[in-house]
């Protein structure tokens, strides 16, 4: 008999029909009640066993996160809690599941490092499956966004020459013998004898090329992993990482910040829409763990009731200027209570990223026009020759999940700028070029889409919104 997933059994239970579930012990309680889980839903079925028709040698079998496959009767539940069962007529073990062979989890609350430790089997957890159905929600919202927009979807390099964030903290790629490399007679490394006859990089950023697109096809978005050899161990960062890039010619500043506010919500909206009981489910997970917290340490909002302000609220929309004088106003930088300096020209700390959304504005907000020094090369120039036409969008809990400008498209400025921070014209010659034979006024933006999975999930660390984060020192399956 064909299998049935869960999910669609609990949509469209057809009562009294045999059918055949297959999934992983949740829970077996009396020997009697199985809790089956298959992935496909956060919700259990009930599966009840008659000792009479189960060889007792199956039974023995029946352990915590032991696969199965059922068959029997799909009948109203006489008890609470669920609407359905299986009257079980036969019972397949699939695959044992001893704690006696070492099996290390538990039908009990283990910790996140735990769980990060053991990632080949935290999806079974029902946090984690909860959390990556909503990756994969997310994602697919992504592409459906762009797509009934209008935009094209562009594969940009993994593999790159270029360093599109100029911070130089890159994975190099070589075919090299490391250990006794060619060199030049400066005593530097010759790439010329490289696989690509030049140095190269895992890419930071698929900006640059999808700005080529762009200036063609007028619309275009990239999704796709971008790296960073940055040794940060905090909750916010990952050395692999996904980013979604939109770039639209013909866009300013003001349409950038538009489009994010946009896109940012319809992400979220899809969830609600869609993902409700994943939702749910984490929501009361995250409850539970406030409530374990100091009155002052908790958030103002749940999880789903944050979510829904979110989409039910304009962005708030400040300038850089602006928001130096509301941190140099604030209550902690009167105390010494910020960690990071505030002050015109310095960038904003997620200390101050989170003062700003959580305590003055209690909302996302977006910032623009930060001083043109401590940002990159490529972002159009204001009037005033200090800030450039930049902006961050900043979210609770989380601090920035996007980070965009308007580009820089007159050809002599750009050059300008490149020469100010020491970048040769002939790395960027084809860049250049873009702005000097038909360029046109563009923009587009940056999400972290961990950090964006983070906010939907209300996940604290974002090793647990990836499957297999790549941090400093951790390199795991």
């Amino acid at each position: 008999m064909r299998r049935i997933e869960i999910a669609k059994v609990l949509a469209q239970p057809a009562l009294d029909d045999t059918i055949t579930v297959m999934g992983w012990v949740r829970a077996f309680r009396g020997n009697r009640f199985i809790a089956l889980n298959d992935g496909s839903t956060p919700h259990t079925l009930q599966i009840v066993l008659d000792a009479e028709k189960i060889d007792e040698t199956i039974i023995k079998k029946i352990k915590f996160h032991a696969c199965l496959s059922i068959t029997g009767q799909l009948v109203a539940s006489q008890g609470a809690g669920q609407a359905v069962e299986i009257l079980a007529d036969s019972i397949e073990v699939l695959g044992e599941c001893n704690p006696e062979d070492g099996y290390m989890m538990q039908p009990k609350v283990q910790t996140m490092e735990f769980l990060r430790t053991n990632a080949h089997f935290r999806m079974r957890t029902n946090t984690f499956s909860s959390v990556f159905r909503l990756r994969h929600a997310i994602a697919f919202a992504v592409h459906k966004f762009y797509n009934d927009r209008g935009f094209f979807y562009i594969h940009t390099p993994i593999i790159t020459g270029s360093d599109a964030e100029g911070a130089g903290e890159m994975f190099h790629v070589t075919t090299l013998d490391t250990n006794s490399p060619p060199r030049l007679e400066d005593g530097s490394v010759d790439y010329s004898q490289d696989f690509f006859g030049k140095a190269t990089n895992l890419t930071v950023s698929g900006q640059l090329q999808g700005e080529i697109a762009a200036l063609a096809l007028g619309k275009i978005y990239t999704f796709g992993p971008t790296f960073r050899a940055e040794n940060s161990n905090t909750p916010r960062h990952l050395a692999e990482f996904w980013m979604i890039e939109p770039e639209v010619a013909f866009n300013d500043i003001v349409d950038n910040m538009d489009l994010a506010e946009e896109f940012t919500k319809y992400l979220i909206n899809y969830c609600l829409e869609n993902h409700l009981a994943d939702l749910e489910l984490l929501d009361k997970r995250l409850a539970e763990e406030q409530n374990a917290l100091p009155k002052d340490k908790r958030r103002a909002m749940g999880l789903i009731e944050q979510l829904r302000f979110v989409v039910d609220n304009a962005f708030e929309r400040i300038t850089y200027t602006e928001a130096v004088e509301i941190l140099m106003k604030s209550k902690p930088y009167k105390e010494k209570k910020f960690e990071f300096p505030v002050e015109w020209g310095s960038d904003l700390q997620s200390e101050h990223e989170r003062y700003l959304v959580e305590k003055e504005f209690k909302k996302p907000v977006i910032v623009r026009n930060y001083p043109k020094e401590i940002k990159a090369f490529y972002m159009r120039l204001n009037d005033d020759d200090k800030t450039v036409a930049a902006m961050d969008v900043l979210f609770p809990g989380i601090g920035e999940v996007i980070g965009g400008s308007q580009r820089e498209d007159r050809h002599d400025l750009l050059v300008e700028r490149i020469k100010a921070i020491g970048i040769a014209e002939e790395e960027l010659w084809w860049y250049l070029q873009l702005r000097k034979f038909g360029g046109a006024p563009h923009a587009g933006f940056g999400l972290g889409f961990e950090r964006m999975v983070q906010f939907i999930t209300g996940m604290s660390n974002i090793r647990d919104v990836i499957a297999f984060p790549r941090t400093p020192g951790n390199a795991e399956f």
